[in-house]
């Protein structure tokens, strides 16, 4: 793989307006009428959300990840695909270098709501 070149530089205070959180993926769930996405049903302590994400054609079966704690943006604004409510964004490592991609999770079990600094 050739890393992508580094991205333009950013501020401390911009990368602070992110808000990235540790969730528990309780449940993977297919969308009907799209060929990439499912709807995750994630615990971040205090209250769960929906989440889509475009994973059907990156893993044989979506569902492995239950169970799975990861890393998600949840101060995104919410975003209307396939006629669903997506209330945050996956951190999924791999995908924009093409390469099979991965969970980012955290080294060992952490409390649902951690923040990521």
């Amino acid at each position: 793989m050739n890393p992508a070149p580094i991205k333009s530089l950013v501020s401390i205070s911009d990368f602070h307006k992110i808000d990235i959180r540790v969730g528990t993926i309780l449940g993977v769930e297919d969308v009907a009428h799209s060929d990439k996405l499912v709807r995750l049903r994630v615990d971040f302590g205090d209250h769960a959300r929906s989440i889509l994400v475009g994973m059907k054609k990156e893993r044989p079966d979506p569902r492995v990840i239950e169970g799975r704690q990861a890393l998600f943006v949840v101060n995104l604004a919410p975003r209307k695909m396939a006629g669903l409510i997506s209330e945050g964004m996956l951190f999924d490592l791999g995908y924009a270098d093409q390469i099979k991609p991965v969970l980012a999770i955290p080294e060992s079990l952490v409390p649902n709501g951690t923040r990521a600094q």
